[in-house]
């Protein structure tokens, strides 16, 4: 106990994604239209699903609150490392390096279990179409929600559990853009191989379960479809096959790292980036604007607003005195 409590490091040193100062000001620029349009991308999400009465619906309503997440996801260490684009060097307090830890483990295992829910619903109306108001209603879709978050919680607090107690007594330089777990952990004073250990269990048995429950739901629709007709099979497949593009490349990457957590390779920078950056940004282009209902709504909510607009430019335009 006397060890665990001799952390003498107050803060860590962030080696960020390159040190040629002409790259570092071009992905201050790449990332913070990436960052601009991940939040009004999925804040037009959220608007349209909440505005439009027809998208009351259980999918939809999962597709809010995964907008939502994304929105969170994206913010825990993007704006940070913008920043440190621009600065050198690149410091985290200790306080703010084990609050990244707590909000990408929160994040990214709610996301995980939201993604499944999301497949279950699509599972419930495809395989069984007669029972879907009954099975998705109003009560299951709130628990599947605070399950979502309830894992995400008990997730990141069980990595806390013994990242807070860690002595850093030295070394406090994070070969990435943000605190991740494996990084921080491997500078501790100690042996890490009983970290290791928890890690695998936690967060590499989390992402491995939830992605093969999210292959499974697939295929059981896809089968299921192919058994009805070839046309249904085709477009079902066209669907599946963008969600699918997402789901890989938001689990490969957290797999590859947090199932080998203390295994360092230079492309680990570039796969973190994609479970934080990437996908936030696809999942609106592939739920939405692959998605007929949605376009029409966004399209209404458009007009909507750019009616007024419109009857007040008209009557100018013809005043030449303004001109």
């Amino acid at each position: 106990m006397d060890k665990a409590n001799s952390s003498i490091v107050s803060e860590f040193v962030l080696l960020g994604l390159s040190d040629s100062q002409h790259l570092q000001l071009f992905f201050s620029l790449f990332f913070s239209v990436l960052y601009v349009v991940i939040v009004l991308g999925n804040l037009l999400v959220i608007i349209t699903v909440t505005s439009d009465i027809s998208l009351h619906s259980p999918m939809y309503f999962l597709l809010g609150n995964l907008s939502f997440v994304d929105i969170c996801q994206a913010s825990f260490a993007t704006p940070k490392m913008i920043a440190d684009f621009l600065s050198e060097p690149k410091i985290i307090s200790f306080t703010g390096c084990i609050a990244q830890i707590f909000f990408i483990h929160l994040f990214t295992g709610g996301e995980m279990v939201l993604l499944v829910s999301m497949a279950y619903d699509r599972y419930v109306a495809i395989c069984k179409p007669l029972y879907y108001v009954n099975i998705m209603n109003r009560r299951t879709c709130m628990s599947l929600i605070i399950m979502s978050w309830a894992v995400g919680l008990v997730h990141t607090l069980s990595q806390l559990s013994f990242t807070v107690t860690l002595p850093f007594c030295g070394p406090n330089v994070v070969d990435s853009f943000f605190c991740d777990l494996p990084l921080v952990a491997k500078l501790a004073c100690m042996d890490t191989y009983n970290i290791e250990i928890l890690i695998v269990v936690n967060s590499g048995i989390l992402s491995l379960s939830t992605f093969f429950a999210l292959v499974s739901s697939y295929i059981i629709i896809l089968i299921t479809v192919w058994f009805k007709s070839s046309a249904a099979m085709a477009k079902a497949f066209s669907t599946l096959a963008a969600h699918i593009m997402v789901v890989t490349l938001f689990f490969g990457p957290c797999i590859f790292i947090y199932v080998w957590p203390f295994t360092t390779y230079p492309v680990d920078k570039v796969l973190a980036i994609f479970y934080t950056v990437f996908t936030p940004i696809l999942n609106p282009i592939i739920y939405t604007l692959r998605n007929r209902d949605m376009k029409t709504a966004m399209k209404k909510i458009a007009a909507h607003y750019l009616r007024p607009l419109k009857n007040f430019e008209m009557p100018l335009v013809g005043n030449n005195f303004l001109y």
